[in-house]
């Protein structure tokens, strides 16, 4: 059987969004549990019930960050059926005969694969697959660099990466030693959710398990969203901060995060601002132009800075309603722009987060 042919992109990816989100993965996704500072709040994902409000919605999904684990989907785990060729990102027909040692080098992708019910098939991980299913199992990156070597002693019988792994060369060796690469586009935005579930679900012969997780992330993010509360707009700025390497961005279109703001009902200060890339070096000028009502970050961006203290003592911070108010949400590194099964609970927490008063 063969998979429909997705929209194709470049092959590299999304450009300067690719990049930016391989960069925000990469530096972010050691940790374990999160911290949302917007976590007084949320959705039991999975329950698909709009009566509860956006604050037992934040709380109960901050519970299930913190547990840092996955709900795969209920009742047997499906059998693949194979063999099929997919359409891959790097304009490749990729055929899969045996999904019996899957290796996802991507957190996101391993967390569609392990909520699928294809968990116990999984040989190893990537450092961005930091759920506890996938504690311990082996690593086969280094920072972003796929580990050939690492990848191939694990005998996989499929791989799944995206355009943004690499070195190319190791991808290479890994497609000439005989293993099939599905390569996938990058996830920036929440319709990718659903592309990228449909496309590992496919890759790995089971497509109806696929849309059935779909259906139950569609439900789930419905409801997060209808605990949006009518009103006023928040201007969100999204900072990207890595302290110790003097790293500071601010989020603009295509960032991946300006997707989340919309979604929970808020606007994204720096696209506002006209920031048409998906990340811009931060300046003051830029941030007391966008005057932002709350700041998002990721967990270890906040801490590399030395936490909200230290936030506000960078130039700018302090002259927005947000650093005024000190209004900072936190969402864990390899969550927030994971754009995988649980998404929902992020927009969970930022609804409740963002509009708090």
């Amino acid at each position: 059987m063969r998979a429909a042919r997705p929209t194709q992109r470049p092959a590299r990816g999304r450009g300067l969004a690719a990049l930016a989100l391989a960069l925000a993965l990469l530096t972010g996704a050691c940790g374990g549990a999160g911290s949302g500072s917007g976590s007084d709040s949320a959705s039991e994902a999975g329950s698909g019930t709009s009566v509860m409000g956006a604050g037992e919605r934040a709380s109960a999904a901050q519970k299930r960050l913190d547990a840092n684990t996955l709900v795969p989907l209920e009742g047997k785990a499906p059998v693949p059926e194979l063999p099929v060729t997919v359409d891959s990102s790097d304009g490749r027909e990729v055929t899969v005969e045996d999904a019996s040692r899957i290796l996802p080098l991507n957190g996101g992708v391993a967390e569609i694969v392990f909520t699928l019910g294809l968990g116990d098939r999984v040989v190893g991980r990537d450092i961005t697959a930091t759920f506890k299913e996938a504690a311990k199992l082996p690593q086969v990156t280094k920072a972003h660099d796929v580990s050939a070597e690492s990848v191939l002693s694990l005998r996989p019988t499929v791989v799944l990466a995206d355009t943004d792994t690499g070195p190319q060369e190791a991808i290479d060796q890994i497609r000439d030693a005989g293993v099939p690469v599905v390569v996938l586009d990058p996830a920036t935005e929440l319709a990718d959710v659903a592309t990228r579930t449909t496309r590992v679900a496919e890759a790995l012969g089971v497509p109806a398990a696929g849309k059935a997780l779909n259906s139950r992330i569609a439900g789930e993010l419905d409801a997060a969203r209808a605990a949006v509360p009518d009103g006023s707009r928040p201007k969100v700025a999204f900072l990207y901060m890595r302290g110790s390497a003097a790293v500071y961005l601010m989020g603009g279109k295509g960032s991946g995060a300006d997707s989340l703001i919309a979604a929970a009902g808020a606007v994204d200060a720096g696209v506002e601002a006209g920031l048409d890339k998906p990340f811009t070096p931060l300046t003051s000028e830029a941030l007391v132009k966008a005057q932002p009502d709350v700041i998002l970050m990721m967990s270890k961006g906040l801490e590399s800075v030395g936490g909200i203290d230290g936030l506000v003592e960078i130039p700018g911070i302090r002259e927005t309603p947000a650093g005024m108010d000190r209004r900072v949400v936190t969402l864990e590194d390899g969550v927030l722009l994971g754009f995988g099964p649980r998404t929902p609970l992020v927009i969970d927490i930022l609804v409740a987060g963002l509009h708090k008063t």
